[in-house]
């Protein structure tokens, strides 16, 4: 399966001798990745076998939950609606002895692990993430280095963290925790400031070290730790990393560790990405955007159109091949907020029907699709209908060179219909199944919400790319406002911008051999590129100017492909020199790239 869906998404990709990765006959060795592409870091870690586990995953379980629950979004008989109710302790403010004292009240009788591991499964959901310790400090679990527990300082008496760890296991979910690296409780540690950008401080930096080492050998396996939030040094992050895997190497770490040590990138608050992305990454959403902690008087309306939007989210997500994880916000009693709960039956009511559309997929191979979504499976293309076209057809621009199927509707297998082939791709006529569903008058009912077609595929999924024409004379112009862009996430901090590691571009290319200029914006020193032309490796170094010129400066190369062999539009690619570590940028600004043929 993952051999089928690699070569899927490389031709889909236009990369027809993309660099391979190197032979592994240690599964359970750290994964490697091809050498255009961002190498994870050094020393222990996920290998491909878990990564691959880890992304078919696709959908779980955010948990929220700590004193925050209690105040429920109140202070002093008033609402507090200046930012999420988790942070209600910087945000109303609050005297930290006041909020402190909210542990002795601090009895979550209704905390049902099971019926929350329960939920989770009825909604479609295959992992759970609890908030082990949040920016207040104070921690759901038994730790050694502070009494501010749920155990030793509450009159609950339990360890939140091992009975939702022990009810995962019972149910087949995998279990992830939750991990500020900023504690607001912590003496000499962290005070709150705009955008929770902290320093982390020595003291603070071993005391967190401590807690990671009591959380990754307490609880079983932990399959991903959901680092957050902080401003550490490189040396930190990777202390932090380090820590972790020496003891599960087989954790995925959240980008959030920062300074690009972590083993999936994560997307800012209720955001996706708008860029195509390499590395294994995963979409954070709250029910509601204001807040992930519960707030009482927070307004719960239009149920069905709440679980609209999320599966819309689900699959928006998973056809640019990540990960979406769903909170819910328990109230200070431990009980799951009924409006949340509803939703996530709704959710897991349409997954009942589509989940193999869902799990075990990889992204859509198409740049685009005017009715909605798709996404990849083993054996079949599922084309998620979120807007049924006037004329009723389905387009899929580039499908080409395959051996399809019959297409149906996902369930219904018996009502097949052909699909139809043009120069441009592959058309699905919806008005010749028999029994397609229609949505009623406001769109509410969940069991007619984007229906799923499947197209069955034998063999190889080839997929022509939108490619950028050459001119009359053979040759191209390549703007790098053409390029798709790569980013890189999860740099120094929340308020770090993505960088550019890669830019990329499909050529409708014929001849064999080009001379490739690259002009660019020079800086003091020469800078190393790596130029790639169908997978093929070019070095360059381009030559420094002085640092106030704003003059684009050129490089020239020569290039050779092979004209006739797959695929269907050279690929160019430009990344620093490989192999290259995450986090690592274009050392230059590029303007433009020319491909002149060479007679």
């Amino acid at each position: 399966m993952r051999c089928l869906l690699a070569g899927m998404l490389v031709l889909s990709q236009g990369m027809g001798a993309a660099p391979a990765s190197p032979p592994m006959a240690d599964r359970t060795a750290p994964a490697q990745r091809p050498l255009d592409e961002p190498q994870p870091p050094s020393g222990p870690g996920p290998s491909a076998t878990t990564i691959d586990a880890w992304q078919d995953r696709k959908f779980g379980m955010f948990i929220h939950f700590g004193l925050y629950s209690l105040a429920g979004g109140m202070w002093d008989g008033h609402r507090v609606d200046n930012g999420y109710s988790e942070q209600i302790l910087a945000n109303a403010p609050i005297p930290p002895d006041q909020y402190e004292a909210l542990a002795q009240s601090f009895d979550p009788v209704n905390f049902d692990a099971d019926a929350i591991a329960a939920l989770a499964k009825a909604a479609g959901m295959k992992f759970v993430v609890v908030t082990a310790k949040h920016h207040d400090g104070f921690n759901l679990f038994q730790t050694a280095q502070t009494p501010y527990n749920a155990v030793d300082g509450t009159p609950y008496h339990q360890d939140i963290v091992k009975k939702l760890a022990d009810a995962c296991a019972r149910a087949g979910l995998k279990f992830g925790v939750y991990y500020s690296t900023i504690d607001w409780h912590h003496p000499g540690g962290n005070t709150y400031i705009e955008g929770n950008s902290n320093p982390i401080t020595p003291a603070q930096e071993a005391f967190n070290v401590a807690q990671l080492q009591e959380l990754m050998s307490h609880y079983g396996p932990i399959s991903e730790i959901w680092f957050d939030m902080g401003k550490p040094t490189p040396a930190q992050s990777t202390h932090f990393a380090q820590t972790v895997h020496a003891l599960q190497p087989q954790t995925m770490i959240s980008g959030r560790v920062w300074n690009s040590r972590g083993n999936f990138a994560v997307m800012g608050d209720n955001s996706e990405p708008d860029v195509a992305m390499e590395l294994p990454w995963q979409a954070p959403a709250s029910m509601f955007p204001e807040t992930w902690g519960y707030r009482s008087w927070q307004a719960r309306a239009d149920l069905p159109a709440k679980i609209r939007e999320n599966i819309t989210r689900l699959v928006r997500v998973v056809s640019q091949g990540g990960n979406y994880i769903l909170n819910i916000g328990p109230e200070g009693d431990g009980s799951v907020v009924p409006y949340e709960a509803q939703v996530l039956h709704g959710i897991g009511t349409w997954l009942k029907r589509n989940g193999d559309a869902i799990y075990g997929t990889r992204k859509q191979p198409f740049e685009a699709l005017d009715f909605g979504y798709a996404t990849v499976g083993p054996h079949a293309i599922y084309l998620f209908v979120a807007k049924t076209p006037a004329d009723h057809q389905l387009h899929l621009p580039g499908l080409i060179d395959t051996e399809l199927g019959r297409a149906y509707p996902l369930g219904s297998p018996g009502t097949m219909i052909d699909a139809r082939h043009d120069a441009d791709g592959v058309t699905i006529p919806l008005d010749r199944f028999t029994h397609w569903p229609a949505a009623d008058s406001s769109d509410a009912n969940v069991d007619s919400f984007m229906p799923v077609v499947v197209l069955p595929f034998k063999g190889t999924l080839h997929v022509r790319p939108k490619a950028i024409a050459a001119a009359s004379d053979g040759s191209v112009h390549l703007p790098s406002v053409q390029a798709a862009h790569y980013l890189n996430y999860n740099g120094e901090g929340y308020e770090d911008p993505a960088t550019l590691y890669k830019l990329t571009w499909k050529v409708d290319a014929n001849a064999s051999d080009y001379t490739c200029t690259v002009h660019y914006t020079p800086r003091p020193q020469t800078a190393r590129i790596d130029l790639w032309v169908d997978g093929q490796r070019y070095s360059l170094d381009l030559a420094g100017a002085a640092s106030d010129t704003k003059e684009i400066t050129s490089q020239a190369i020569h290039v050779h492909r092979d004209s006739v062999a797959p695929p269907y539009a050279m690929q160019v690619e430009i990344t620093p020199p490989s192999p290259f570590e995450q986090g690592s940028r274009l050392p230059v600004s590029i303007h433009s790239v020319e491909l002149s043929p060479t007679r």
